[in-house]
């Protein structure tokens, strides 16, 4: 079976054992989840095995898109790591329990896979006997093939809060010629595991510890579709599978290398396939490269795939044709990737058109601190700091700085870069368990509460109560005066943050205190998060309370949100269909949007745009929403957010008769209270990918007015008239400075030569072999330093062997020496004539170029002895004593 098979075979089998389909939730799971990325399948469904929410359906079925991001390092060094994978599962909630998931698992793996019963061996938790006995008087599994591990092999938990449960396991025996005999105890890559079946029925606190007991025994059960698909492919690993050998095909097409040959080649052509697979769907979901949280580990994994692909000699493009491959193999499974493809390839090329820059950066940062050496050369080792600088600014593999440090005779100091990485984890893992605590509180608090409901449509302010109140430390019964707090209410006029418009701000009152609340986030179950610091008084869990949303900064955001979906429509009518929007942000006054599109947009452009969407705008058309369910939405031509998650119910958003989106934000009731709409700049944000920032309403005419006060300002200066005659008075101007700056640079290499000439009398001959030039600069910077030494020696060239060397003290001591060819032909080089004179002002440097070298020190008043021991130096050299 392909892997496309294999996945329908088993969503088919559920399916007709009363499960409803589910479609794999996205990679970003939601905050309450306490996770970066979705890493099981069963994540979409928590707030149903908690309670926190009534399931739909009580069996469910379905293929997740999942992340394990720990495992980005054993990339490539294994047969079996992964950081992306399909984790195919069917799930009860409260329905059937062990034996019918065992029958089911059973059933499927020998019927429906067509594998030997022979050849399977299960686990079961250690004090599980049920599952034992299940496995081998329902099912039929020979006791000798039961298995008995501990909680670290047969306890399942998310590694945060959360439910929890034993499991049980189906292993598939692949031969002797993958181990040894005696099950998967004895050995895991001969029993390989294809199935875990957990019984879901406790929940833990974020070190595992039981909590209490779930409402209900639920199943949740994960079979991986890679490791399947090794077992029935009959194949020795994954990266064998039909699912990864087209793109490590494509990667052995670019370089020229093949896989199984080499081990470090095989290294790099599985980093490339896997984490372009990887990065292709983390993108598709809505990532974008940054330098934190999920955003760092795609542009990590991004970066890890140019490095890699440098290393095997491929110069050009790399993920444009592995990005084609992924969408091709899994597009009608996963249709996001169809549909987002160019802003995909748009996302991964730009970040691989930047790495390649920054992978230059990096080697002159690597290069320089091959130079600065000299006090720890001794140790033959690159300091460890510097291969975390390397990592941690330019994105550099640890395997690469050694690979780089190896070819100058330097092995890297591991320990201390583990040290690095290890105190970088802790503080993320510390920072994360600090924000768990209240994600765990907030989530307690939710399932009690049963969601908000959101009134912000209707009215600005509502009566309510206070559901739930909690702190930094977790849940509050009051809170006094000073205290930041996250606020539960059972109603709410506060829009939660969602679809680029910001949360809401605004007071809630109690009878004896005032909560200024500073944002609105959404929460698990449907509840509205309201953070906030108590103002006065003090607040109780219980009190009735009035909220009240900020009236002006809603309107405003309302305005800015009308604004922006007539905004995406100008630019698809005059662009094209495929300038599609790929994320925005709606605040008060102002607008962000992003959009794909090939190139910049020329000043006419936007001129024409933001005509367009104010004549729009003044036609005072209304926007009207209601609800729908989503196949008529889309049928109706209805576009969708990019990266959102919708409902089988969604909201859609009219605006005259040319707009129509998904929306579940605030807008006003007809375009004509936007009043205009002032466009700022446009910019690049990326390969194929733009970026507009515009002012809204008010805050426009307020920018216009700015503008119109500055260019009266210049004007007179000018001393203009009118802007016409200021524009063509400043254009002169600029010509009268550059013909000054010309003549001044005139002035400058005159002296400049008077300098060199000055400098040239002191080079003396140095026992009739060669000619030296020793001399201090002042004023002048290393820059200057090498330019002077440079132009001396090309003037000595012609004297056969000779040398150049300079030194000045203007930010820190520097030398720098120039060395004839004639002189390098003898066995002097700039960094050996350097060595004496950089160990005397405390410091090191050199390069690997023979002909020039730059030492620098901490110890500026040594550099006259410094320079003294250079005519020692240069004759030991010449005489090949050195």
């Amino acid at each position: 079976m392909d892997g496309n098979r294999i996945r329908e075979t088993f969503l088919r089998f559920f399916e007709e054992r009363g499960h409803r389909r589910v479609p794999s939730s996205s990679l970003i799971p939601p905050p309450e989840s306490g996770l970066l990325l979705a890493n099981a399948g069963m994540n979409q469904f928590i707030p149903y095995f908690l309670g926190q929410a009534e399931p739909p359906y009580a069996r469910a079925t379905s293929s997740q898109k999942c992340f394990r991001a720990n495992d980005i390092e054993n990339v490539g060094h294994t047969a079996r790591h992964m950081t992306f994978f399909e984790m195919l599962g069917n799930f009860s909630f409260g329905d059937y329990f062990k034996t019918d998931a065992a029958s089911f698992a059973y059933e499927l793996v020998t019927e429906g896979y067509g594998i030997d019963p022979d050849r399977l061996w299960v686990t079961r938790y250690t004090t599980d006997e049920e599952a034992a006995d299940i496995w081998a008087d329902h099912v039929g599994v020979p006791r000798d093939r039961i298995v008995t591990r501990g909680k670290e092999d047969n306890y399942w938990w998310t590694h945060a809060a959360g439910p929890a449960g034993p499991c049980s396991e189906i292993y598939v025996d692949r031969g002797p010629k993958y181990g040894p005999d005696g099950g998967p105890a004895v050995d895991e890559e001969r029993f390989i595991e294809i199935w875990n079946l957990v019984f879901m029925q406790e929940e833990v606190d974020g070190d595992a510890n039981v909590v209490q007991p779930l409402p209900s025994k639920n199943i949740d059960t994960g079979s991986g579709l890679e490791r399947v698909a090794t077992v029935l492919q009959n194949v020795d690993n994954a990266f064998e599978t039909d699912l990864f050998r087209p793109l490590l095909e494509v990667a052995e097409s670019l370089s020229g290398r093949k896989h199984g040959v080499d081990a470090s080649t095989d290294v790099s052509l599985k980093v490339i396939a896997e984490h372009a697979r990887a990065t292709t769907f983390l993108i598709a979901d809505g990532v974008q490269p940054s330098n934190e949280g999920r955003g760092y580990i795609l542009r990590r994994m991004l970066r890890r795939v140019v490095s890699h692909a440098r290393r095997l000699g491929i110069e050009g493009g790399v993920l444009h044709p592995l990005i084609a491959i992924v969408v091709e193999q899994m597009g009608d499974a996963y249709p996001e990737l169809v549909e987002n493809r160019s802003y995909i390839e748009s996302v991964a090329e730009s970040e691989e058109e930047h790495f390649g820059g920054t992978l230059r950066q990096g080697m002159a940062m690597f290069d320089q601190a091959i130079a600065d050496l000299d006090p720890t050369v001794e140790t033959g080792q690159l300091p460890g700091e510097t291969a975390f600088r390397l990592y941690d600014t330019h994105g550099f593999p640890p395997e690469l700085t050694e690979e780089l440090a190896a070819e100058h005779g330097l092995s890297v100091d591991r320990q201390r870069f583990d040290e690095l990485m290890d105190e970088q984890k802790r503080r993320a893992k510390e920072a994360v368990k600090r924000q768990d605590m209240t994600g765990d509180a907030v989530a307690d608090a939710a399932g009690r509460l049963g969601g908000s409901e959101f009134v912000g449509y209707q009215r600005l302010d509502a009566d309510t109560a206070i559901g739930a109140l909690v702190g930094p430390d977790g849940p509050l019964e009051v809170a006094h005066e000073g205290t930041p707090v996250r606020v539960l209410l059972p109603v709410t006029p506060f829009y939660a943050e969602g679809g680029g418009q910001i949360g809401d701000t605004g007071t809630i009152r109690t009878p004896g205190g005032v909560i200024r609340v500073t944002d609105t986030q959404p929460g698990p179950g449907g509840v509205h998060v309201h953070h906030g610091v108590v103002d006065s008084g003090e607040v109780r869990a219980g009190d009735d309370a009035h909220a009240e949303v900020d009236a002006e900064a809603r309107e405003a955001t309302a305005r800015s949100h009308t604004a922006t979906h007539v905004v995406h429509w100008t630019l698809r009518h005059l662009l094209g269909d495929h300038a599609r929007q790929a994320g925005s942000l709606v605040a008060p006054g102002r607008l962000r949007f992003d959009f794909s599109h090939h190139s910049a947009l020329g000043r006419d452009q936007l001129e024409e745009a933001e005509l367009t969407a104010n004549a729009k705008l003044a036609a005072d058309d209304a926007v009207r929403a209601y609800e729908t369910t989503m196949d008529y939405a889309r049928s109706q031509g209805a576009t969708a957010l990019f990266g959102e998650k919708y409902g089988d119910i969604v909201r859609v958003v009219e605006i005259g008769d040319y707009s129509r989106e998904l929306c579940g934000g605030t807008h006003v009731p007809h375009t004509g209270r936007v009043a205009v709409v002032r466009v700022l700049h446009e910019a690049s944000i990326g390969a194929g990918m733009r970026r507009i920032e515009a002012l809204v309403g008010p805050d426009a005419l307020r920018h216009v007015n700015a503008e119109h006060r500055l260019l009266e300002e210049i004007t007179h200066a000018l001393g203009a008239t009118d802007p016409e005659q200021a524009a063509e008075r400043a254009r002169r101007a600029m010509e009268r400075i550059k013909q000054l700056e010309s003549e001044l640079g005139k002035i400058r290499k005159g002296d400049r030569a008077s300098v060199v000439e000055g400098l040239a009398q002191k080079a003396l001959p140095v026992d009739g072999v060669g000619t030296l030039l020793v001399s201090s600069v002042p004023g002048e910077d290393v820059n200057g330093l090498k330019e002077l030494a440079v132009g001396l020696r090309d003037r000595m060239e012609r004297d056969g062997a000779g040398a150049v060397v300079l030194g000045g003290t203007e930010g820190g001591a520097k030398l720098v020496a120039a060395v004839t060819k004639a002189a390098v032909d003898r066995g002097v080089t700039a960094k050996a004539l350097l060595e004496p004179a950089a160990k005397a002002i405390g410091g090191g440097g050199g390069g690997n170029n023979p002909g020039l070298a730059i030492a620098g020190g901490r110890n500026p008043e040594a550099l006259e002895d410094a320079l003294g021991t250079i005519p020692a130096r240069f004759s030991e050299l010449l005489g090949g004593d050195a």
